[in-house]
């Protein structure tokens, strides 16, 4: 009998309560054996972005989610040279698992509109189960709209309802440039090593 897994990738510059959980919400709503956080290693669109180096994000998420046991860092893409693309990720993760594990990738619901041109969309598409979620002010295309340019994708599409956390990582990182405090925003771990290694300090802001 395969296991399921839910794959959470993301830029995660930082790792914020907001992604925690959303994950831990589909894991109990969707019944995932585990779920796997993919940090970013070079984000395709977001070649003019600053992106903090791989290895405090990769540690920022081991310590966020070092208490749920349900949760495992990957580091498929941070290891592997050149642009991060999801196909590949999940091409890899494959093989990885198995061909009797269902992999299904979280994306919040404003991805989808992107996601015609993504990399092989298609493929990546027949390869795993999409489970999307609303962002806080986001809207959510209707899976019809996207037919045209994926035929098929509206059956891979499981929409699910979580909490709405106003919380996202630019807001952490201007708030961090400005003095402000994150307290309650990110786990007190991420918020120490933050502070400890001056993340987010010398941002340009206005």
């Amino acid at each position: 009998m395969g296991v399921d897994i839910g794959i959470f990738g993301g830029t995660f510059d930082p790792i914020h309560l907001g992604h925690l959980i959303v994950a831990e919400e589909l894991r109990l709503k969707l019944g995932f054996a585990q779920i796997l956080f993919v940090p970013t290693g070079q984000p395709c669109f977001k070649a003019d972005s600053v992106i903090t180096l791989a290895h405090h994000r990769v540690k920022m998420v081991e310590l966020a989610i070092a208490s749920n046991d349900y949760f495992t860092l990957s580091r498929v893409e941070v290891d592997r040279a050149g642009p991060s693309y999801s196909v590949d990720t999940i091409t890899l993760l494959k093989h990885q698992f198995g061909e009797s594990c269902r992999l299904s990738f979280l994306l919040g619901s404003d991805a989808l509109f992107a996601l015609p041109q993504w990399k092989e969309a298609a493929r990546l598409v027949e390869m795993c189960q999409l489970i999307t979620f609303t962002r806080p002010g986001s809207v959510s295309p209707h899976s019809i709209h996207l037919e045209g340019a994926i035929p098929g994708i509206s059956t891979r599409i499981t929409l699910v309802e979580v909490p709405q956390i106003a919380v996202s990582s630019s807001q952490i990182r201007f708030r961090v440039a400005s003095g402000l405090p994150i307290r309650y925003q990110v786990p007190e771990a991420v918020e120490r090593y933050i502070s400890e290694h001056g993340l987010y300090h010398k941002l340009a802001i206005g």
